[in-house]
């Protein structure tokens, strides 16, 4: 304890009896008022973001939340086929269908069938195993008036597909209104008959190239970018403020034209009948027979998607060379550094936050570009984007878009995890 002499002690008594009694012009206690005032002023910060908050949840929590429930979610045929659902959650996988499960079978195609809602339990199913929507409806129309027993027999005889172990397979993975059959599908992986996880036959695995087709065609455009867009910020950066802002003018103008036009335009310069193989004939380069075929593959989705988001690597390249002191490589070359030396160890390694941003801004938005790749890009240059596309509009598989959506959003959050972990999202510098 501190002794009634100790001066420290005193002054904490003192100001600790002091403190108590300060009141407000009202009497309120000080300790009180100020902690209204605080609660008040974080209220009214709260009120004031308040909008923008219902914004983001709205346009785009909400969204993603119910991507990622479709994504796993879908009960086209447990909803409706609840008897050999029903069996299904009884049996082991790869147990044989006796013949109660195909009248439980039966039962369900006449009920599915009087309510008119075969064709979404034929969709399911066809989800899992292509051509057998057709199966349910025609024999969904057979079975409307009642099937007799045995059951097996009936419907066997109706069409011998109803054998088929990889049939009962696709119905048991379908069971369930919640499942991860869409996420399998989207690695090309399947359960066989046995439930174990296995690779799809050879003629449908499509998502791991169009992944990694799409992971690297972003990586080149990333380069390409940064090999083209690096030289024009520097030279924004070093020019006198007049001639800079007159280039970058000419920098944003892309932005003023709508992104479909700009497209268009490259479907007109690249094609075999376009104004850049004219030009290279008649430059000599080519002849006639010789013309080049950059429409439809992967040159012309890289070349197209290279020029329109050029625009975002040169602009937080700019903005940080923009603060960079020119004194540094002075110095540098002054102290007997050559010119490669003093841009390889001085002035480079400045430029590095508006790089990573850049190549991130760039990267991130290849990986989802879709009008590009599909007017230009033919069937070597189209991206998972473009079979998300296919899904939600062609197909209806919503699902299975979600899926593929959400593998996409996750491999985004990876590598921007990875950034954060190599360069720190702190250095991340758009201007």
């Amino acid at each position: 304890m501190a002794s009634p002499l100790d001066p420290h002690a005193a002054i904490v008594t003192e100001a600790g009896g002091l403190d108590a009694t300060l009141t407000t012009a009202d009497g309120t206690p000080l300790k009180r008022a100020l902690a209204r005032a605080s609660r008040k002023s974080r209220w009214r910060a709260f009120l004031l973001v308040l909008p923008l908050l219902a914004f983001i949840v709205i346009t785009f929590v909400v969204p993603i939340g119910q991507m990622l429930h479709r994504s796993v979610y879908n009960d086209g045929f447990a909803a409706n086929m609840p008897q050999i659902s029903g069996w299904f959650a009884e049996t082991e996988p790869g147990t044989v269908p006796d013949d109660a499960a195909f009248a439980a079978l039966s039962a369900d195609l006449q009920a599915a069938a009087e309510a008119r809602t075969i064709g979404i339990v034929g969709t399911r199913i066809n989800y899992e195993m292509p051509g057998t929507r057709s199966l349910f409806t025609s024999t969904g129309r057979k079975v409307r008036g009642g099937v007799e027993p045995p059951y097996r027999e009936a419907l066997l005889e109706i069409d011998g597909k109803w054998g088929e172990p990889e049939l009962w397979a696709s119905m048991r993975n379908s069971s369930t209104a919640y499942t991860g059959s869409f996420y399998l599908a989207s690695l090309d992986r399947t359960r066989d008959t046995n439930g174990d996880i296995v690779q799809v036959n050879e003629n449908r695995r499509v998502y791991i190239m169009l992944f990694m087709r799409t992971l690297w065609l972003s990586a080149l455009v990333t380069v390409m970018t940064f090999l083209l867009g690096f030289p024009i910020a520097h030279l924004l950066a070093t020019l006198p403020l007049r001639r800079s802002n007159l280039l970058m003018i000419l920098v944003l103008l892309p932005f003023w034209t709508s992104l479909l036009v700009r497209t268009t335009s490259w479907m007109v310069l690249l094609q075999q009948q376009g104004v850049v193989n004219d030009l290279l004939i008649w430059m000599g380069a080519i002849d006639e027979s010789g013309r080049l075929k950059m429409m439809y593959n992967q040159i012309g989705s890289i070349i197209a998607m290279t020029h329109i988001l050029l625009p975002f690597m040169i602009l937080p390249l700019y903005s940080v060379m923009r603060t960079i002191n020119p004194s540094y490589v002075r110095a540098a070359k002054s102290l007997g550094a050559t010119s490669w030396t003093a841009f390889r160890r001085i002035y480079f390694p400045q430029t590095l936050p508006g790089l990573g941003a850049g190549a991130l801004l760039v990267f991130i938005l290849a990986v989802g570009y879709y009008i590009t790749p599909a007017l230009v890009g033919g069937a070597s240059g189209q991206l998972i984007s473009n079979m998300i596309a296919e899904h939600m509009t062609g197909t209806l598989n919503w699902s299975m878009a979600a899926a593929l959506a959400a593998i996409l959003l996750a491999g985004v959050l990876i590598l921007y995890w990875i950034y954060d972990r190599l360069v720190g999202i702190d250095n991340l510098k758009l201007g």
